[in-house]
């Protein structure tokens, strides 16, 4: 590979601090950030590499069309536009940057965390409107409550880091991790989690496994009422299992930044009116998945790319 230059196509919008750390490294890319999916099959027999951020669907059609593809780069944390099923079997190297935005969602999570638990975003709209309730309004301490973090991986460390500053237990599940539990985050089977946690929050990627595993059967087995956080991916929980879980109280209240469906004006009638129910819910909290979306985050996931890059490469 070193033989000759490589070139990469870079199919979604990126931060223009990209460019310059390529140029460096002496690693030739065409930028291309508004290029249809036609255009991507047409051209990307060309490149040696590509770089996607949220746009681009990497499928089997993507990779049959591109015979000389060495690498592919995700510019955030999750792999689920990647058929990486179809890269392991062509032997193409995947990495994310999942490091650049670890900071951003864990200070993201504890922020929806605390504007839940003090009824800020409520206390802030009665407010506006002359409302002074300040005992309908009396909030609970996050350093009382045990938090649960199901995936331990960049995300659920970063977000335990700044956990461990409350005071709070901080329970940890990962499937995949063996003897992960460090200074700020217990080890914990998903069972133990279940038994004791007042706080959910979700680590985890989207796969075939974790698709909607938050259902009614899986809130139903948490021993009390739980506060629920969603900084991973929508399509993790059910958005009708989170509105049955709010109306039962089971689940006491929701933090997401992320939804079943994100595409607000193509919602199913069944996510439509889950939907009209959070978007009104005092207990919810909600923002357009922007956990990781900071302007520092930004910068750094090309960082960490490049030097992810470098590494195949040599």
């Amino acid at each position: 590979m070193s033989e000759k230059q490589i070139t990469i196509l870079i199919a979604d919008e990126m931060h223009p601090s990209l460019f310059p750390m390529l140029d460096e490294a002496k690693i030739g890319y065409h930028y291309a950030p508004n290029m249809t999916r036609q255009e991507l099959l047409a051209q990307i027999h060309a490149f040696d590499g590509l770089f996607i951020r949220s746009k681009t669907n990497v499928d089997q059609a993507i990779l049959d069309a591109a015979p000389a593809l060495q690498f592919i780069g995700r510019a955030g944390a999750g792999l689920d536009l990647i058929d990486l099923d179809a890269t392991q079997k062509r032997g193409i190297p995947v990495f994310h940057a999942g490091e650049g935005n670890r900071d951003a969602v864990g200070e993201h999570m504890v922020g929806m965390l605390l504007n839940l638990l003090a009824n800020i975003s409520k206390a802030d709209r009665e407010v506006r409107q002359g409302i002074w309730h300040r005992e309908e309004n009396r909030g609970y301490e996050l350093g009382n409550l045990t938090v649960g973090l199901i995936g331990y991986g960049n995300n659920g460390r970063a977000t335990a880091r700044r956990l461990s500053g409350f005071g709070c237990p901080v329970l940890c599940y990962d499937k995949y991790l063996t003897h992960y539990g460090d200074a700020y985050a217990q080890e914990a089977t998903l069972e133990q989690i279940m038994a004791q946690a007042d706080v959910l929050s979700l680590h985890i990627p989207l796969t075939s496994e974790t698709k909607l595993m938050i259902n009614d059967f899986f809130v139903d087995r948490f021993a009390k009422p739980f506060y629920l956080v969603n900084v991973a991916r929508g399509e993790i929980a059910s958005l009708s299992a989170v509105v049955r879980g709010l109306q039962s109280g089971k689940i006491r209240g929701a933090c997401l930044d992320v939804l079943e469906n994100e595409k607000l004006s193509k919602l199913t009638p069944e996510q439509q009116t889950a939907f009209d129910y959070l978007r009104t819910a005092n207990n919810v909290v909600l923002t357009p998945h922007i956990a990781g979306w900071t302007h520092e985050s930004y910068v750094r996931i090309n960082e960490v790319l490049v030097r992810q890059l470098l590494a195949i490469l040599s």
